[in-house]
């Protein structure tokens, strides 16, 4: 069984980790500017308007930054997110508890990528999938 290692984080080879590992790379055309959804995806308040059937820990920040850590839940299941970059055109979250991977976000005028992968029993392609068609609703109602 293959096992990943994030940097800053200590790597348990004992650890069991359950599920498969899954990865996944979709990229969808927005009617949104840039700006617009880099505050959709960097602002947690602006997260919570389009994230399905997720709720965060309290304490979150205005805009994540790197190094801040929360813990995010999809029923049940509790995932841990760990910033490793927050830019204006990126974001990338080292992931563990419910997925032990990563999940990275670019963007720019019109567009945006999302690359995500990790060990999990959950269904990642489909979350993606749903998350950013979920996304694009939202920015379809934001002005910019």
């Amino acid at each position: 069984m293959n096992h990943i290692c994030h940097t800053k984080r200590k790597c348990d080879r004992s650890a069991k980790m359950l599920g498969n590992f899954q990865q996944s790379q979709l990229r969808i055309e927005v009617q949104a500017s840039a700006a617009t959804i880099k505050d959709s995806l960097l602002r947690p308040v602006q997260q919570e308007k389009w994230l399905i059937g997720q709720g965060f820990s309290p304490g979150m920040p205005e805009e994540l930054h790197s190094g801040f850590q929360f813990t995010s839940s999809i029923g049940l299941v509790k995932i841990h997110h760990q910033v490793d970059v927050a830019k204006p055109n990126c974001l990338r979250l080292l992931l563990s508890q419910g997925i032990d991977g990563f999940h990275e976000w670019y963007w720019g005028e019109g567009w945006v990528q999302s690359r995500l992968e990790g060990i999990s029993i959950l269904p990642l392609n489909l979350g993606q999938s749903l998350s950013l068609l979920s996304l694009r609703t939202f920015l379809t109602t934001q002005k910019g």
